[in-house]
């Protein structure tokens, strides 16, 4: 994975979130995929922090976009590396977030890590 790659696939992610655009949000997903977030078992989605469907994953990103009307992402810097790339951002209530996103042979998230400060 290229640098111009990690960059463009952050910059549709955070765009896509940012128009509260869920079939644009999804599209940067496998079908099959493990997802793990604090926020899922914040929000009530489940205990385990744990998401394995895409069926799945667009409830939870639906209650997010719900939960936070006003959400609004900004991009700080992607970071490469094989096969992965990590995206640095302010997300909801101005928290600093990254992500970690492995990617399949068609440049789609199979598992993602998030983490949040404070």
């Amino acid at each position: 994975m290229t640098q111009q790659q990690a960059t463009q696939f952050a910059d549709e992610w955070i765009r896509a979130f940012n128009a509260h655009d869920l079939d644009a949000i999804l599209s940067h997903y496998t079908d099959e995929l493990e997802f793990y977030s604090p926020f899922i078992p914040l929000l009530k989605f489940n205990e385990s922090g744990r998401i394995t469907s895409k069926r799945d994953l667009a409830r939870y990103f639906q209650l997010g976009l719900t939960t936070y009307p006003d959400l609004h992402f900004t991009l700080h810097t992607v970071f490469v590396g094989i096969d992965t790339l990590v995206i640095y951002y302010t997300s909801v209530n101005n928290r600093l977030a990254s992500e970690v996103f492995q990617l399949d042979e068609m440049g789609k998230a199979r598992k993602v890590f998030c983490h949040y400060a404070g």
